[in-house]
């Protein structure tokens, strides 16, 4: 059977349409891949053009209500609220669901066309290229509409369908087992052969870092710390500070500057760029139409970027903490200029054209921190404590000169130490599910038990599958997070963790009650598209509304 360069029919959003309806109607202009060109051609489509990073973004607790008096999309408001999307833009999950299966099945006829062509020895790396967009586009998947791996309800979980063959459907979606199963046997077939000979543009594809980088958080994900560390090792090598965004080199630029420095090729931190077509960067942007849900300055300052830290400062000037003095936009839309819009213009004199990302799925810090997190998950503290300082030479400066009523002064960063990481944390309230911002300085000295009523950095975990022990571990682990937190914003790594570590938080809504979402939640597995239901596939269960949607801390 001849393999073809083209889109394969994706059976589970367009009907479960049979394998032979697709090869009897092939159109006379597809190109038969017979050569190692043509499959380096074909890969270049086997990378996903869409992004979950708003959906995941206004899902989580990255993002509040700044009242009506601003506007939102209808999608925008759907994910803010855990409902289903019933749209088809770029962002919605139909169009994340179709673009993940078509890419899957692109990454499939490329391994079909290497088998062809009897799966030389001189094609190992566009088989592991093959294998890994395979893999990442099922995990991504499986993020998006699956819970979070536990292995005690792995069985129990739905996965997603596995397509391996070109051209057939998989009609079944099997356990979440299966399908991390899956991915890690296609992660583990690819990496030894994975090679950047074959690459014009390495950056864009599975390279050897980007490659390890994805092993390590998947395998983070899957609750396997030794293989977590073993991968963010091989990429990071025996200097990861090399590898990390140094925000330093660029603190007199302004946002834009700022922006195209960060996402540059040339800086080591980059491992993979993977455009998207999406309106994300113009929602972080502070567009007006979307300003009504965001990062705001409450989440600014009690949970972000302003936080007050013994190592760092806290607040827009005593602080040595670079993102700090980065922020721009208004008290409803702080930003963070790391996610910006690329609008391509088709028509620049009617100002038409289409919206992009840029996205960089894996960076140095992200993979750092994947093996700081599981160095904690050990109770290697040491370890952990020295990849946090790691990366705290990337996000911080040694010092700091500011000014305040009218006197200098310098603010010096200091090592986290196990001992001054419990020390901050023992008398910290955890932060409050549904917090309090009413609370005035006032209320709170005349009652100092109201703190217990806001929002702080320490969370309370409520970790799916696995434990975390009182004291430094989850001191470790809080830490970490809020690192993770504020590296990667608005690109869907804070709704994963929150999703692992069973974080429970609120959705205000202006007008109404609050939302809650509580540690498990099933409302994390994002429904499935109407389509793909109708076709045949299970929907993720939910909740009655009165137990998933409401409550008090």
């Amino acid at each position: 059977m001849k393999k073809y360069i083209g889109l394969s029919i994706i059976a589970l959003s367009m009907g479960l349409a049979s394998c032979n309806d697709y090869l009897d109607k092939l159109p006379d202009d597809r190109a038969e891949v017979n050569t190692t060109e043509k499959v380096n051609q074909l890969l270049v489509s086997a990378y996903p053009d869409h992004s979950p990073s708003f959906l995941f973004w206004m899902s989580s607790d990255d993002v509040d209500d700044n009242g009506k008096a601003y506007t939102a999309q209808l999608n925008q408001e759907q994910m803010y609220r855990w409902q289903n999307v019933e749209g088809r833009g770029n962002d919605d999950p139909r169009t994340l669901w179709n673009n993940y299966y078509e890419k899957c099945a692109t990454a499939n006829e490329a391994l079909a066309a290497i088998d062809a062509m009897g799966n030389p020895a001189s094609m190992a790396s566009q088989r592991a290229e093959a294998l890994l967009c395979r893999a990442f586009c099922m995990f991504m998947c499986a993020n998006t509409f699956c819970m979070a791996y536990d292995p005690q309800k792995a069985d129990e979980y739905m996965g997603i369908p596995y397509p391996k063959t070109a051209g057939t459907s998989v009609n079944e979606r099997g356990t979440l087992r299966e399908t991390y199963e899956n991915i890690a046997a296609d992660i583990e077939a690819a990496l030894p052969y994975v090679n950047e000979d074959h690459l014009l543009v390495p950056k864009y594809h599975w390279n050897q870092k980007a490659a390890n980088a994805f092993a390590a958080r998947f395998y983070l994900y899957y609750h396997d710390y030794d293989k977590t560390i073993q991968y963010a090792t091989a990429c990071l090598g025996s200097n990861p500070v090399e590898f990390l965004h140094k925000l330093g080199d660029w603190s007199s630029l302004g946002a834009t500057d700022f922006f195209h420095a960060f996402k540059n090729s040339a800086v080591s931190a980059n491992f993979i760029f993977m455009p998207a077509n999406s309106t994300c960067g113009r929602a972080t942007s502070g567009y007006t139409l979307l300003k009504r849900f965001g990062l705001n300055r409450i989440i600014t300052l009690n949970e972000m970027f302003w936080i007050r830290t013994p190592w760092w400062g806290s607040g827009s000037s005593a602080n040595v903490f670079w993102p700090s003095h980065k922020l721009y936009g208004s008290n409803q839309n702080i930003r963070f200029p790391v996610h910006n819009e690329e609008f391509e213009y088709t028509d620049k004199v009617n100002g038409t054209g289409y919206a992009h990302t840029l996205e960089v799925p894996f960076q140095g810090e992200e993979t750092l921190l994947c093996r700081a997190e599981a160095y904690a998950l050990k109770g290697d503290f040491a370890n952990a404590i020295a990849d946090m300082n790691t990366w705290a030479q990337g996000f911080t400066a040694e010092s700091y000169i500011y000014t305040s009523g009218g006197k200098r002064y310098i603010k010096r960063r200091t090592d986290i130490t196990q001992e001054n990481l419990d020390n901050f944390f023992k008398d910290m309230y955890y932060s409050a599910v549904t917090p309090d911002d009413g609370i005035t300085s006032a209320e709170l000295q005349a009652d100092p038990t109201l703190a217990a009523k806001q929002r702080w950095i320490k969370k309370t975990l409520h970790p799916q599958g696995f434990t975390v022990a009182e004291g430094t571990q989850e001191n470790c682990i809080n830490l970490i997070l809020w690192m993770r937190r504020v590296s990667m914003p608005y690109q869907g790594i804070r709704f994963q963790d929150l999703k692992r570590y069973g974080i429970e938080y609120t959705h205000f809504l202006d007008g109404e009650d609050p939302i809650v979402f509580k540690a498990g939640d099933l409302r994390g597995a994002i429904q499935l598209p109407d389509d793909v239901i109708k076709a045949g596939l299970p929907e993720n269960p939910r909740e009655e509304a009165s137990t998933a949607t409401t409550g008090e801390e």
